[in-house]
């Protein structure tokens, strides 16, 4: 078998040709349909998928728009304004192609009008963007911060779809028409809370998106890789960044939350270039005055996106929090390698280093591949370490394991542990193939679904059997149905 990958990729995602053809001739003895496993591979092979951002101003229907979008309640929906405090991304499909769904926090004006901070906020959402959908309540018409959100999005300079929502019956159209005077084109009059006129706003949607694009992390980009530096206000990101830097790059303070922007530093580290972001740390949004924070987490959520590794600082003095798991779920739904620091282990004694080796055990027991370093950024204690994990992540954030390979040892794990019996039937796994790295990429094709368990129960021999370290596992399983019926 040829286990070469093209260094840019082919229409096969990662595949060499003799794999792909390897690959489909199985998926033809076992009866798939070869337009549906092509898919299946483009869509685990592409990169990051785009990003639709839902945004508006409070109480104008975002989050119920979003459910409807995603066919299911995932948004939390309440009749006041202001319920949505986090960006929230979810993954959601259209006619067949799959992109991300975020969804925001109103954009309001306070006693000073359109503030810096409301500002920022338009800029920082809609920049980790490919298009927007705008949502305004038609039966109100459009607002003075309507319009000044108007003037943001023309500013960013990506495409936008315009929502009238509300309209929830033929006698509210002309409402929606009123919203041609916005200047951002066609009104879609839509329903969200009924679904009324949800389709053609999406099919506008997909025209906005782009496809989803070709992996571009990685060595492919060239120049120094990319080093995301995250955790909450106050773990030390930024005393971390200049000790590894040797020198002040960015402002230190008692303060927590001294960071608002992102600071990129060119920075050698064990003999090697890296470009280090000293992000904002992440905190929940409590009231409105505190927005700027909210602002800052948006940006260091784009910081991640963009990174190859993030490195999670934790405070190892105090309790691993739920923000601490928070920021560790988005890098990993991310998709990035990961890191966890432990920042400030000097000032640890025995006691709370014991509590603590409890705490990762309960709490961050779904991360025990992530490699992990005890430091300090004060004293600069284990920094020698930092590096070697850092590799060691993204060498598993790049492995590959060839196709053959990959089916011996499918068909190991279905030989000596087959998945529990349900309902009289017995699902197996066929065969496999990895379509992607950065992160790894699996697609497996079933004879019947896999349960939520057993995946794991792959993903973790996976992991004992390839390594992985420092890296998420992306699995996708798709289902044979009968043979001779077409899907």
């Amino acid at each position: 078998m040829n286990d070469q990958i093209h260094s840019g990729g082919d229409e096969h995602g990662e595949l060499g040709d003799a794999e792909y053809a390897e690959f489909m001739e199985l998926a033809v003895q076992e009866g798939f349909d070869l337009e549906e496993v092509e898919g299946d591979l483009a869509a685990a092979g592409h990169g990051p998928l785009p990003v639709l951002a839902v945004v508006g101003r409070p109480n104008v229907g975002k989050s119920t728009l979003v459910n409807r979008i995603l066919g299911r309640r995932e948004a939390v929906v309440e009749d006041r304004p202001g319920v949505t405090r986090d960006r929230v991304t979810y993954e959601a499909e259209w006619s067949g192609r799959r992109f991300k769904v975020v969804d925001t926090g109103g954009w309001e004006q306070d006693v000073l009008g359109l503030d810096a901070s409301v500002a920022a906020q338009a800029e920082f959402a809609i920049e980790a963007a490919d298009a927007v959908v705008f949502v305004v309540d038609a039966t109100v018409g459009a607002t003075d911060t309507d319009e000044a959100v108007v003037k943001l999005l023309r500013r960013a300079g990506k495409p936008v779809v315009l929502c009238a929502n509300k309209v929830d019956g033929p006698s509210a159209e002309a409402d929606a028409a009123m919203l041609w005077s916005l200047g951002l084109g066609e009104p879609y009059a839509v329903s969200a809370l009924h679904g009324r006129g949800t389709g053609d706003m999406l099919d506008a949607v997909l025209e906005a998106l782009p496809e989803a694009p070709a992996q571009t992390f990685g060595a492919t980009l060239g120049g120094p890789r990319r080093i995301a530096l995250v955790g909450r206000p106050n773990v030390g990101k930024s005393s971390l960044l200049n000790k590894v830097a040797n020198e002040e790059r960015v402002v230190v303070n008692e303060l927590a939350g001294t960071t608002r922007d992102p600071v990129d530093e060119i920075i050698e580290l064990g003999g090697i270039t890296w470009k280090f972001v000293d992000t904002a740390g992440i905190r929940r949004r409590v009231h409105l005055q505190e927005g700027a924070d909210y602002y800052a987490s948006l940006r260091t959520a784009a910081a991640v996106e963009k990174a190859e590794v993030a490195v999670v600082l934790i405070d190892a003095s105090e309790s691993i929090s739920v923000q601490d798991q928070r920021i560790i779920t988005m890098a990993v739904e991310a998709g990035r390698a990961l890191v966890i620091a432990y920042n400030k282990w000097d000032t640890l004694d025995e006691e709370r280093r014991y509590y603590l080796e409890r705490e990762i055990e309960t709490e961050l027991g779904q991360i025990q591949w992530a490699p992990r370093v005890n430091v300090s950024a004060r004293t600069g204690r284990h920094m020698e370490k930092l590096v070697p994990a850092i590799e060691t992540a993204l060498a598993g954030w790049e492995t590959r394991v060839p196709t053959g390979r990959l089916n011996s040892f499918l068909g190991e794990i279905v030989a000596s542990h087959p998945h529990p019996i349900r309902g009289g039937k017995q699902p197996r796994i066929l065969f496999g193939t990895q379509a992607g790295t950065r992160p790894p990429r699996f697609v497996l094709f079933a004879s019947g679904f896999l349960e939520a368990g057993y995946r794991r129960f792959i993903e973790r021999r996976l992991r004992e059997e390839f390594g992985f370290e420092g890296t998420p596992l992306q699995i996708s399983v798709r289902v044979r149905e009968k043979r001779g019926r077409k899907r």
